[in-house]
């Protein structure tokens, strides 16, 4: 048991040994008319994603108060996309995004991307938005 434990462990380590990076990502958003922009509007959707190889991501980001899954997938070298579910309801609210990663300064980008809703609201539309969003690679 102890070996199967050990062999387990070292695999494992190896997940995160052969990874290219860690990065942090962010959504700028835009304040309420007759507001300015604070911290709030760059925190509020931050977020973690694990490189699992140089095209893959997959991470944690915050959603107002709760958590939402993220998944990326690199297509080249700038362009990507995304898929954000949420933990509760998932396949109800699931966003679809594609977006462009423009390098600023070493590890810092800028990632203008549109996203939409899967599924159609009751209307039969899908609300998609244009976001604008940071993102720095460890």
């Amino acid at each position: 048991m102890k070996n199967f434990i050990l062999t387990l462990v070292l695999g494992l380590s190896t997940l995160f040994v052969s990874a290219q990076d860690f990065k942090v990502v962010t959504t700028m958003e835009t304040p309420a008319e007759g507001e300015s922009y604070t911290t709030d509007n760059f925190t509020n959707s931050i977020g973690v994603l694990y490189t699992f190889n140089d095209n893959c991501s997959a991470g944690l980001v915050m959603n107002g108060d709760n958590y939402d899954l993220i998944a990326r997938y690199n297509y080249g070298k700038n362009i990507y996309v995304s898929l954000q579910a949420p933990t509760e309801e998932m396949m109800d609210n699931l966003n679809l995004g594609l977006g462009y990663s423009l390098s600023v300064w070493k590890g810092l980008a800028v990632e203008p991307n549109y996203t939409m809703n899967v599924k159609a609201d009751e209307a039969g539309d899908r609300v998609g938005a244009f976001n604008v969003g940071l993102s720095y690679k460890f």
